[in-house]
Protein backbone atom coordinates (compact mmCIF):
# COMPACT_ATOMS: atom_id res chain seq x y z
CA UNK A 1 0.00 0.00 0.00
CA UNK A 2 1.28 3.25 -0.80
CA UNK A 3 0.50 6.33 1.75
CA UNK A 4 0.13 9.95 1.83
CA UNK A 5 1.90 11.12 5.44
CA UNK A 6 1.71 14.56 6.06
CA UNK A 7 3.71 16.38 8.46
CA UNK A 8 5.90 13.74 8.28
CA UNK A 9 9.57 16.16 8.74
CA UNK A 10 8.07 16.64 12.36
CA UNK A 11 8.66 15.20 15.32
CA UNK A 12 5.94 12.85 15.46
CA UNK A 13 5.56 12.02 11.87
CA UNK A 14 8.60 11.50 11.53
CA UNK A 15 9.23 8.72 13.80
CA UNK A 16 6.03 7.41 12.40
CA UNK A 17 7.20 6.87 9.21
CA UNK A 18 10.51 5.03 10.13
CA UNK A 19 8.60 3.06 12.12
CA UNK A 20 5.82 2.45 9.75
CA UNK A 21 8.39 1.43 7.15
CA UNK A 22 10.09 -0.72 9.18
CA UNK A 23 7.46 -2.65 10.56
CA UNK A 24 5.94 -3.15 7.03
CA UNK A 25 8.07 -4.00 3.98
CA UNK A 26 5.90 -3.64 1.28
CA UNK A 27 4.37 -0.55 2.22
CA UNK A 28 5.82 2.59 0.91
CA UNK A 29 5.13 6.32 1.95
CA UNK A 30 5.40 10.04 -0.19
CA UNK A 31 5.96 12.36 3.13
CA UNK A 32 4.66 15.63 2.16
CA UNK A 33 6.25 18.62 4.62
CA UNK A 34 6.20 22.32 4.23
CA UNK A 35 9.21 22.77 6.16
CA UNK A 36 8.21 25.47 8.53
CA UNK A 37 10.06 25.91 11.74
CA UNK A 38 9.19 22.42 13.20
CA UNK A 39 10.06 20.51 9.90
CA UNK A 40 13.19 19.25 9.70
CA UNK A 41 14.85 16.93 7.01
CA UNK A 42 17.63 15.40 9.71
CA UNK A 43 15.05 13.84 11.08
CA UNK A 44 14.98 11.38 8.06
CA UNK A 45 18.26 11.25 6.85
CA UNK A 46 18.48 7.75 7.13
CA UNK A 47 15.41 7.53 4.51
CA UNK A 48 17.00 8.99 2.00
CA UNK A 49 17.95 6.21 -0.34
CA UNK A 50 15.18 3.87 0.70
CA UNK A 51 13.24 3.23 -2.67
CA UNK A 52 10.18 3.05 -0.53
CA UNK A 53 10.16 6.85 0.79
CA UNK A 54 9.49 9.68 -1.00
CA UNK A 55 9.94 13.65 0.59
CA UNK A 56 7.73 16.32 -1.55
CA UNK A 57 8.07 19.85 0.11
CA UNK A 58 4.34 21.52 -0.37
CA UNK A 59 1.63 23.23 1.55
CA UNK A 60 -1.33 21.04 2.52
CA UNK A 61 -4.01 24.39 1.78
CA UNK A 62 -2.71 23.91 -1.69
CA UNK A 63 -5.36 22.13 -2.87
CA UNK A 64 -3.80 21.77 -6.79
CA UNK A 65 -0.77 20.38 -5.00
CA UNK A 66 -2.87 17.97 -2.64
CA UNK A 67 -4.51 16.69 -5.39
CA UNK A 68 -1.31 16.03 -7.84
CA UNK A 69 0.03 13.70 -4.76
CA UNK A 70 -3.42 12.00 -3.71
CA UNK A 71 -4.14 9.90 -6.64
CA UNK A 72 -0.90 8.28 -6.37
CA UNK A 73 -2.09 6.83 -2.92
CA UNK A 74 -4.57 4.82 -1.02
CA UNK A 75 -4.82 5.96 2.14
CA UNK A 76 -3.96 9.34 4.09
CA UNK A 77 -1.99 9.78 7.51
CA UNK A 78 -2.51 13.23 8.35
CA UNK A 79 0.14 14.65 11.22
CA UNK A 80 0.66 18.55 9.16
CA UNK A 81 -0.83 20.78 12.13
CA UNK A 82 0.33 23.95 13.69
CA UNK A 83 0.83 22.64 17.31
CA UNK A 84 2.40 25.40 19.65
CA UNK A 85 -0.29 27.14 22.25
CA UNK A 86 2.14 29.73 23.17
CA UNK A 87 2.38 30.88 19.04
CA UNK A 88 -1.67 30.02 18.79
CA UNK A 89 -2.36 32.95 21.82
CA UNK A 90 0.34 35.33 19.88
CA UNK A 91 -0.98 34.97 16.78
CA UNK A 92 -3.72 32.23 15.03
CA UNK A 93 -3.81 32.87 11.61
CA UNK A 94 -1.24 29.64 10.56
CA UNK A 95 -3.15 27.27 13.43
CA UNK A 96 -6.53 27.66 11.04
CA UNK A 97 -5.23 27.82 7.66
CA UNK A 98 -3.32 24.60 8.56
CA UNK A 99 -4.73 22.59 10.89
CA UNK A 100 -8.98 23.65 9.58
CA UNK A 101 -8.36 24.73 5.98
CA UNK A 102 -5.71 22.43 5.43
CA UNK A 103 -7.63 19.20 6.77
CA UNK A 104 -10.20 19.92 4.57
CA UNK A 105 -8.35 20.31 1.37
CA UNK A 106 -6.98 16.75 2.65
CA UNK A 107 -10.43 15.36 2.79
CA UNK A 108 -11.78 16.60 0.02
CA UNK A 109 -8.68 14.96 -2.31
CA UNK A 110 -9.36 11.30 -0.21
CA UNK A 111 -13.27 11.59 -0.68
CA UNK A 112 -12.38 11.93 -4.61
CA UNK A 113 -9.99 9.56 -5.17
CA UNK A 114 -11.88 6.96 -2.49
CA UNK A 115 -9.25 6.07 -0.23
CA UNK A 116 -8.66 3.29 1.60
CA UNK A 117 -8.59 5.03 4.95
CA UNK A 118 -8.23 8.75 6.37
CA UNK A 119 -6.08 8.90 9.64
CA UNK A 120 -6.32 12.42 11.40
CA UNK A 121 -3.78 12.59 14.35
CA UNK A 122 -5.03 15.15 16.56
CA UNK A 123 -5.40 16.00 20.60
CA UNK A 124 -6.56 15.64 23.87
CA UNK A 125 -6.11 19.53 24.31
CA UNK A 126 -9.46 19.89 22.19
CA UNK A 127 -11.09 18.17 25.30
CA UNK A 128 -9.97 21.15 27.56
CA UNK A 129 -8.56 21.09 31.31
CA UNK A 130 -10.92 18.19 33.91
CA UNK A 131 -9.52 18.52 37.62
CA UNK A 132 -10.43 14.99 38.37
CA UNK A 133 -11.71 11.72 36.45
CA UNK A 134 -10.57 11.12 32.75
CA UNK A 135 -12.30 12.35 29.34
CA UNK A 136 -13.54 9.27 27.23
CA UNK A 137 -13.84 9.99 23.14
CA UNK A 138 -17.49 10.61 23.22
CA UNK A 139 -17.58 13.80 25.81
CA UNK A 140 -18.07 17.41 24.53
CA UNK A 141 -14.89 19.37 23.17
CA UNK A 142 -14.42 22.66 25.04
CA UNK A 143 -10.91 23.61 23.63
CA UNK A 144 -9.43 26.99 25.67
CA UNK A 145 -6.73 28.16 23.01
CA UNK A 146 -6.49 28.81 19.48
CA UNK A 147 -4.74 25.79 18.75
CA UNK A 148 -6.64 23.36 20.41
CA UNK A 149 -9.65 25.14 18.73
CA UNK A 150 -8.77 24.70 15.52
CA UNK A 151 -7.83 21.03 15.93
CA UNK A 152 -11.31 20.66 17.23
CA UNK A 153 -12.65 22.58 14.20
CA UNK A 154 -10.85 19.57 12.19
CA UNK A 155 -11.91 17.33 14.18
CA UNK A 156 -15.28 18.08 13.39
CA UNK A 157 -14.53 17.96 9.87
CA UNK A 158 -13.23 14.58 10.01
CA UNK A 159 -16.59 13.51 11.60
CA UNK A 160 -18.77 14.84 9.13
CA UNK A 161 -16.94 13.83 6.34
CA UNK A 162 -17.52 10.24 6.92
CA UNK A 163 -20.75 11.01 8.38
CA UNK A 164 -22.20 12.53 5.36
CA UNK A 165 -19.64 11.37 2.59
CA UNK A 166 -18.89 7.96 3.76
CA UNK A 167 -15.20 8.26 4.00
CA UNK A 168 -13.29 5.77 5.96
CA UNK A 169 -11.98 8.44 8.06
CA UNK A 170 -10.64 7.74 11.88
CA UNK A 171 -9.67 10.25 14.54
CA UNK A 172 -7.23 10.04 16.87
CA UNK A 173 -5.93 11.89 20.38
CA UNK A 174 -3.34 11.74 21.58
CA UNK A 175 -1.55 12.83 25.53
CA UNK A 176 1.88 14.95 25.11
CA UNK A 177 4.55 13.30 23.46
CA UNK A 178 8.17 13.67 23.97
CA UNK A 179 10.65 11.11 22.46
CA UNK A 180 13.76 11.88 19.96
CA UNK A 181 13.25 14.46 17.11
CA UNK A 182 11.67 16.82 19.51
CA UNK A 183 11.57 20.52 18.76
CA UNK A 184 13.34 21.96 21.44
CA UNK A 185 10.40 24.38 22.15
CA UNK A 186 8.13 21.99 23.89
CA UNK A 187 8.68 21.68 27.45
CA UNK A 188 10.87 18.08 28.12
CA UNK A 189 13.40 18.99 24.89
CA UNK A 190 13.76 22.39 26.35
CA UNK A 191 13.86 21.30 29.49
CA UNK A 192 16.87 18.72 28.51
CA UNK A 193 18.75 21.18 25.82
CA UNK A 194 19.06 24.06 28.50
CA UNK A 195 20.13 21.90 31.30
CA UNK A 196 22.71 20.57 29.09
CA UNK A 197 23.91 24.51 28.78
CA UNK A 198 23.36 25.21 32.25
CA UNK A 199 20.79 28.18 31.35
CA UNK A 200 17.54 28.92 33.24
CA UNK A 201 14.81 26.34 32.96
CA UNK A 202 11.56 28.17 32.63
CA UNK A 203 8.71 26.67 34.41
CA UNK A 204 5.39 28.08 33.97
CA UNK A 205 3.25 29.69 37.35
CA UNK A 206 3.84 27.48 39.98
CA UNK A 207 4.38 24.81 37.63
CA UNK A 208 1.60 22.22 39.14
CA UNK A 209 0.07 21.58 35.61
CA UNK A 210 -0.30 18.09 34.70
CA UNK A 211 -0.19 15.95 31.68
CA UNK A 212 -0.12 12.77 30.97
CA UNK A 213 2.92 11.99 29.16
CA UNK A 214 3.31 9.31 26.21
CA UNK A 215 6.36 8.33 24.90
CA UNK A 216 6.39 8.80 20.92
CA UNK A 217 7.10 5.60 19.93
CA UNK A 218 4.32 3.61 21.85
CA UNK A 219 2.18 6.38 20.03
CA UNK A 220 3.55 5.02 16.59
CA UNK A 221 2.41 1.78 17.54
CA UNK A 222 -1.08 2.66 18.57
CA UNK A 223 -1.46 4.77 15.16
CA UNK A 224 -0.53 2.18 12.74
CA UNK A 225 -2.83 -0.42 15.13
CA UNK A 226 -5.62 1.97 14.27
CA UNK A 227 -4.61 2.36 10.98
CA UNK A 228 -5.09 -1.52 10.01
CA UNK A 229 -7.57 -2.39 12.90
CA UNK A 230 -9.41 1.00 13.67
CA UNK A 231 -13.25 1.29 13.02
CA UNK A 232 -14.38 4.19 10.05
CA UNK A 233 -16.09 6.89 12.06
CA UNK A 234 -14.29 6.52 15.65
CA UNK A 235 -12.14 8.38 17.59
CA UNK A 236 -9.70 6.67 19.78
CA UNK A 237 -7.97 8.27 22.76
CA UNK A 238 -4.06 7.22 22.80
CA UNK A 239 -2.94 7.84 26.48
CA UNK A 240 0.58 6.69 28.10
CA UNK A 241 -0.94 6.64 31.84
CA UNK A 242 2.06 8.75 32.75
CA UNK A 243 0.34 12.06 34.53
CA UNK A 244 2.98 14.32 35.64
CA UNK A 245 3.21 17.64 37.05
CA UNK A 246 5.37 20.19 35.28
CA UNK A 247 7.81 20.23 37.90
CA UNK A 248 8.15 17.08 38.39
CA UNK A 249 8.90 16.83 34.76
CA UNK A 250 11.71 19.17 35.32
CA UNK A 251 13.28 17.36 38.91
CA UNK A 252 13.33 14.08 36.87
CA UNK A 253 15.50 15.73 34.10
CA UNK A 254 17.52 17.64 36.31
CA UNK A 255 18.22 14.38 38.60
CA UNK A 256 18.79 12.21 35.45
CA UNK A 257 21.62 14.91 34.23
CA UNK A 258 22.68 15.26 37.56
CA UNK A 259 22.34 19.43 37.68
CA UNK A 260 21.13 21.57 40.43
CA UNK A 261 17.77 22.85 40.91
CA UNK A 262 18.62 26.37 41.38
CA UNK A 263 18.38 26.23 37.71
CA UNK A 264 15.07 26.44 37.94
CA UNK A 265 13.54 30.01 37.00
CA UNK A 266 9.36 30.06 37.56
CA UNK A 267 8.08 32.31 34.52
CA UNK A 268 4.77 34.66 33.93
CA UNK A 269 2.12 32.27 33.31
CA UNK A 270 0.63 31.80 29.49
CA UNK A 271 -3.01 32.90 29.58
CA UNK A 272 -6.00 30.37 29.41
CA UNK A 273 -3.45 27.57 30.92
CA UNK A 274 -5.36 23.97 31.17
CA UNK A 275 -4.50 22.70 34.44
CA UNK A 276 -5.04 19.02 33.64
CA UNK A 277 -5.37 17.01 30.79
CA UNK A 278 -6.32 13.37 31.06
CA UNK A 279 -7.80 10.99 29.10
CA UNK A 280 -9.07 7.71 29.20
CA UNK A 281 -7.08 4.89 26.37
CA UNK A 282 -9.54 1.91 27.63
CA UNK A 283 -11.08 2.02 24.18
CA UNK A 284 -8.11 1.60 22.14
CA UNK A 285 -6.85 -0.97 24.71
CA UNK A 286 -10.22 -2.64 25.09
CA UNK A 287 -10.69 -2.77 21.48
CA UNK A 288 -7.59 -2.86 19.81
CA UNK A 289 -5.06 -4.92 22.12
CA UNK A 290 -2.78 -1.85 22.36
CA UNK A 291 -1.23 -0.54 25.32
CA UNK A 292 1.70 1.45 26.38
CA UNK A 293 5.39 -0.50 26.52
CA UNK A 294 7.62 1.87 27.74
CA UNK A 295 7.64 3.21 31.52
CA UNK A 296 7.99 6.97 31.50
CA UNK A 297 10.91 6.76 33.62
CA UNK A 298 12.66 4.77 31.77
CA UNK A 299 11.89 6.65 28.60
CA UNK A 300 12.83 9.82 29.97
CA UNK A 301 16.36 8.38 30.72
CA UNK A 302 16.37 7.24 26.83
CA UNK A 303 15.25 10.92 25.66
CA UNK A 304 17.81 12.36 27.64
CA UNK A 305 20.74 10.04 26.54
CA UNK A 306 19.03 10.57 22.79
CA UNK A 307 19.54 14.53 23.34
CA UNK A 308 22.97 14.26 24.72
CA UNK A 309 23.81 12.41 22.32
CA UNK A 310 22.84 14.03 19.24
CA UNK A 311 23.65 17.67 20.74
CA UNK A 312 24.70 18.82 16.47
CA UNK A 313 20.91 18.19 15.87
CA UNK A 314 19.33 20.17 18.45
CA UNK A 315 21.83 23.29 18.52
CA UNK A 316 21.80 23.94 14.78
CA UNK A 317 17.55 23.95 15.61
CA UNK A 318 18.43 26.41 18.26
CA UNK A 319 20.75 28.67 16.51
CA UNK A 320 18.52 28.82 13.28
CA UNK A 321 21.15 26.85 10.94
CA UNK A 322 19.04 24.40 10.12
CA UNK A 323 16.59 27.32 8.34
CA UNK A 324 19.59 28.41 6.27
CA UNK A 325 20.20 25.57 4.72
CA UNK A 326 16.47 25.13 3.71
CA UNK A 327 16.78 28.89 2.16
CA UNK A 328 19.65 27.54 0.03
CA UNK A 329 17.97 24.26 -1.09
CA UNK A 330 14.30 25.94 -2.04
CA UNK A 331 15.55 29.29 -2.75
CA UNK A 332 13.46 31.30 -0.40
CA UNK A 333 13.10 32.06 2.90
CA UNK A 334 11.15 29.35 5.36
Amino acid sequence: MKILVTGGAGFIGSNFVRYFLQQHPSASIINVDKLTYAGNLENLIDLEANPRYRFVRGDITDAAFVDSLAQEVEAIIHFAAETHVDRSIVSADAFVRTNVYGTYVLLEASRRYQHQRFVHISTDEVYGSRLEGFFKEEDPLSPTSPYSASKAGSDLLVSSYHKTYGLPAIITRCSNNFGPYQFPEKLIPLIITNALEDKPLPVYGDGLYVRDWLYVLDHCEAIDRIFHLGKPGEVYNIGGQGDKKNIEVVHLILEILKKPKSLIQYVKDRPGHDRRYAIDPNKIESELGWKPAYSFEKSLEETVHWYQTQMDWWKRIKSGEYLKMYEKIYGVPL
